[in-house]
């Protein structure tokens, strides 16, 4: 009970990781950790803009992507995520509650877009996040997407329990793109707020595995480049 509490007063702390330091910004502070864990937004936002400026793909000043009617995807859908040296996690997506969020997971994967990205940030016991083409939390797919959770006008009713998959995004509640994370344990605050789009079917123990021995490098779980834990590919079975 003590270590649920204690993870859960971490998680609210760590609330702003997903839209500051998880994704890039902007400017602004909304849900940021500036006044929790010390990162700067300033800071953020030039490197975010030094990145767009030297052609490096990431989500600043990118357009927000509309699926076609035909192209996005309505039911559930299995994908299988290997991660090397520690193995596979297989996960049910449900695009009945979160389809723009599972179309865009589901074709970057079948386009290769995951394989050989990282986790890099990882809060012990409670979350991993990756999908990251710069492998540093500010990278994205070159556009963004609808966040689909209530704050946004959007009725998703899955939880961020453990073993949810969820996107992470920027403090624009359509900041998202790429980039996602694993819970390793129960955290409903994130409800209506995040798109939570899935659940681990299979392979909690990998995500147990990785959220207890991969060492972070501040309170923000920064996982240094050589220590990041490698997506060697990413299978969507149907």
């Amino acid at each position: 009970m003590v270590i649920k509490k204690t993870a859960a007063l971490l998680l609210g702390v760590l609330i702003g990781v997903f839209c500051l330091a998880g994704c890039g910004q902007t400017g602004g502070t909304d849900l940021s950790d500036n006044d929790t864990a010390g990162t700067s937004g300033a800071a953020e936002t030039q490197q975010t803009e030094e990145s767009s400026k030297s052609g490096e793909i990431d989500y600043y000043g990118k357009e927000l992507k509309e699926f076609s009617e035909d192209e996005l995807l309505s039911g559930k859908h299995h994908v299988k995520m290997e991660i090397k040296d520690k193995g596979t996690i297989t996960l049910e997506l449900d695009a009945d509650q979160a389809p723009i969020s599972v179309t865009s997971f589901c074709q970057l994967a079948k386009s290769g877009f995951y394989d050989g990205l990282t986790f890099h940030r990882i809060i012990a016991g409670t979350f991993m996040q990756g999908g990251d083409p710069l492998g540093s939390g500010i990278g994205g797919p070159g556009y963004t997407i609808k966040g689909e959770f209530a704050a946004n006008n959007v009725n998703n009713t899955l939880s961020h329990t453990r073993g949810a998959i969820s996107m992470a995004r920027t403090q624009d509640y359509n900041g998202g793109g790429c980039q996602f994370f694993i819970m390793d344990q129960d955290y409903t605050a994130f409800d209506g707020q995040y798109a939570c789009f899935g659940y681990v079917t299979e392979g909690m123990d990998v995500v147990d595995d990785i959220c207890t021995t991969v060492q972070a490098l501040d309170n923000n779980g920064t996982i240094a480049p050589e220590d990041q834990p490698v997506i060697t590919k990413v299978t969507v079975i149907d």
